[in-house]
């Protein structure tokens, strides 16, 4: 059961990782096309939670940390992510 565990974090962490990198990219590239502070902040906040998401699943796995320090790294992270995505939408309006 712990195998089917790790297998699964290891495949959704991916995921994730891939999913927020394409996200954090097109974010990037509008903030290069339009010159708009608000997308790059937009990417930050993307990178900033997929980083997350990231580093949890390599304490948890890799660097031997537990299940519950690797949470508490996510959701640091993707707080400050959001927070950095909420400032990047109230700047734009």
């Amino acid at each position: 059961m712990s195998m089917m565990v790790d297998t699964a974090i290891i495949v959704l962490k991916t995921i994730i990782l891939l999913l927020g990198s394409g996200v954090t990219l097109i974010a990037l590239r509008a903030f290069r096309r339009t010159g708009e502070p608000a997308l790059r902040a937009l990417a930050v906040g993307f990178g900033t939670i997929t980083l997350g998401a990231f580093l949890a699943g390599v304490a948890h796995q890799f660097v031997g940390l537990t299940l519950k320090q690797g949470i508490v790294i996510n959701s640091l992270l993707v707080a400050t992510g959001l927070a950095v995505i909420l400032y990047s939408l109230y700047v734009q309006r």
